[in-house]
């Protein structure tokens, strides 16, 4: 198992077991299933269009830590901000190791043009196998603050994003009750 080959290349090191996963949100609006009284019909207002932001999730199963942000794009160069981002966030280094298991989205993969900054180490899934990537259970989650409302700027979409992942920061067993799969190591 590549936890336990980290723990042995680095002895004197903590290592921590994290996952990745990144979220399209927009202005084309997530519509869903209300309560409503007998008789009336729920209203949402909808006008479609197509301009987008992505929601990065850094997630720790076993602790229900999450290390949230808010980017405009998906590529090499944003990514490795991101990795730079959670590398200082969590103190990642030769004292402390991250495995960050993550898809293989052409981002994560993109050799040339991704800089993994020291003390993270990547370990991509198999492809086309979502249901294994445990961060991809906070999208319900995350999507409650955007679900069967209008936003007329994607500025608007991002602040009651930012303010939502501020909310779930701070409830971590929330978090760990959606993240932990029974085949999920507890070694880290």
């Amino acid at each position: 198992m590549r936890i336990l080959r980290l723990k042995e290349a680095h002895p004197t090191a903590k290592v921590e077991l994290w996952c990745e996963d990144e979220h399209r949100l927009g202005l084309k609006p997530i519509i869903r299933k209300v309560w409503s009284p007998v008789g009336e019909r729920p209203i949402v207002k909808v006008h479609q269009r197509y301009e987008w932001t992505y929601l990065y999730a850094f997630a720790r199963p076993k602790t229900g830590e999450v290390h949230w942000l808010v980017l405009p794009t998906v590529n090499a160069e944003v990514f490795s901000m991101a990795l730079e981002s959670l590398a200082r966030e969590v103190g990642a280094g030769k004292r402390k190791r991250i495995l960050l298991v993550l898809d293989g989205a052409g981002w994560h993969t993109a050799k040339k043009r991704l800089r993994v900054p020291e003390g993270i180490h990547l370990e991509l899934l198999p492809p086309h196998s979502p249901e294994l990537q445990p961060s991809e259970r906070l999208w319900p989650l995350s999507d409650e603050a955007v679900a069967n409302r209008h936003f007329e700027r994607i500025e608007e979409l991002e602040e009651a994003l930012v303010e939502r992942c501020v909310a779930l920061r701070d409830q971590p067993e929330v978090i760990r009750s959606y993240l932990r799969y029974h085949w999920w190591p507890n070694a880290a």
